[in-house]
């Protein structure tokens, strides 16, 4: 008679080991899950760092290319930036308010470093300032024969002439083409009239120059990046007086200067320049800025 009970000892003996293999095959895939969680790269802890510049880099738009090119770059880092006049950049780095500046006030830069309040100022970027105005021209900025003549037929009073009166860069800059020209446009007996403060950064100030259809100094980046929305021309440009130099200066004793640091060699390195380099190109033709580090 054939013994019956060996197929089911057989059956069970397959569910034993048929367990087994799952039990095994479902603890190396628990390995294999806690490896793969242990060995994904953890996320990047990012530090902020606060970059002080003037408002002509903001409006010309160049931060709208140049801070998400070093962000990726350093994904270490995050940037904020506050957009002022060079001034108040450099009273934001005395204060320690900021971790790195990018100015263009050549002579305020060259007194914050000798006070200590700057680790190190290197070159960057230029472009130039150039005057605008309405292509009528009641002034007769063209026909003038130097920038000192420029500045004196400005002084007559025929058109307005808007002042940023911030303590930026470019206001310094107007400020020093007076004295050059010995004229103290505040001192004439109608400079209430023509001698007008805006108290705005560069993009607004070329706006309100606009509504009043006078002139005002302005650099070329903003200009050319506003103008479509301007009824205003350059008047004069190309003197050498009108360079407009940038320098990077990360601030001493910052909260992160480390990151001021990695900013500053970024910006300065082959790649930073070649941001730099190409920006504005394809939209206007020619490069807005001028890089110089190297």
């Amino acid at each position: 008679m054939r013994d019956r009970s060996v197929r089911p000892a057989l059956w069970r003996m397959g569910v034993i080991a048929l367990a087994v293999v799952l039990t095994f095959s479902l603890v190396g895939c628990a390995k294999d899950d806690t490896e793969a969680t242990n060995t994904a790269p953890a996320p990047v802890e990012k530090t902020k760092i606060v970059l002080a510049s003037t408002t002509s880099t903001q409006d010309s738009g160049l931060f709208d290319v140049l801070i998400p090119a070093f962000e990726k770059a350093n994904p270490e880092y995050t940037v904020e930036v506050i957009a002022v006049g060079s001034g108040e950049a450099m009273k934001m780095g005395e204060n320690k308010d900021a971790d790195v500046l990018l100015v263009h006030s050549p002579a305020a830069e060259k007194a914050f470093m000798e006070a200590g309040f700057g680790t190190e100022r290197r070159d960057v970027m230029y472009n130039d300032f150039v005057l605008v105005g309405p292509a009528s021209d009641p002034a007769g900025v063209k026909s003038a024969a130097d920038l000192n003549a420029v500045m004196a037929a400005l002084a007559q009073g025929k058109a307005p002439f808007m002042t940023r009166d911030d303590k930026s860069g470019t206001n310094a800059k107007e400020l020093k083409l007076w004295t050059d020209a010995s004229v103290s446009p505040t001192a004439t007996a109608s400079a209430a009239d023509w001698y007008l403060s805006t108290g705005q950064g560069m993009g607004e100030t070329l706006k309100i120059t606009n509504e009043k259809q006078g002139y005002t100094l302005a650099d070329r980046a903003t200009f050319l990046t506003s103008k479509g929305a301007l009824d205003l021309v350059i008047l004069r440009e190309g003197d050498k007086a009108l360079l407009n130099q940038y320098g990077v200066i990360p601030v001493t004793d910052a909260t992160h200067l480390d990151g001021g640091v990695a900013f500053m060699e970024w910006i300065t390195s082959a790649e930073g320049q070649k941001v730099i380099g190409e920006f504005g190109i394809e939209k206007f033709g020619e490069a807005l800025f001028t890089p110089n580090a190297q």
